[in-house]
């Protein structure tokens, strides 16, 4: 993992963008991985961990609508979320997740469901689920962890 963080690193520095995190199910995970990482500061503005949903609103601007309509774990609240990171950052590109790590969670939003959102300035957001599905807390954290920083790293080697 430490790899990927320093390639990501590396891509901020070629691209001379901030990076900023929005994290629910992860904790600050994301944040962790690349701060991990000496002299990680010339490219890592701040992270945001917003577990509750209170911190989302606050924090982030997350509509309580949205929260309400479509649950805490929803494309259309990590959208919210990376877009709020930016927004409240220094920061020209930001990852979002929030997920059901386990145990637990539903049919419609089963353990290992993660939504993530990716916002950069000057780019419409995007935004996908992943299904990693009931492989343990730990483990859906990690891959989260892993696939945050793939998506981070191929936006800031596409084109700007």
């Amino acid at each position: 993992m430490a790899s990927d963080a320093t390639a990501v690193l590396d891509a901020a520095r070629s691209a001379g963008v901030m990076i900023a995190t929005a994290e629910s199910c992860t904790g600050g995970l994301i944040a962790a991985a690349l701060t991990d990482i000496a002299g990680s500061s010339d490219v890592v503005d701040r992270g945001f961990v917003t577990y509750s949903n209170a911190a989302k609103i606050d924090m982030l601007g997350v509509e309580e609508q949205a929260l309400q309509d479509y649950g805490a774990v929803s494309q259309e609240v990590a959208i919210q979320m990376a877009a709020g990171a930016l927004a409240n950052s220094n920061a020209q590109i930001a990852v979002s997740v929030t997920g059901i790590t386990g145990p637990g969670g539903s049919d419609h939003k089963p353990e290992g469901m993660v939504c993530f959102g990716l916002a950069r300035t000057g780019k419409p957001p995007q935004t996908q689920t992943v299904q990693f599905g009931a492989i343990g807390r730990t483990n859906v954290r990690a891959r989260t962890v892993a696939h945050a920083l793939n998506l981070l790293l191929t936006e800031l080697q596409s084109p700007s």
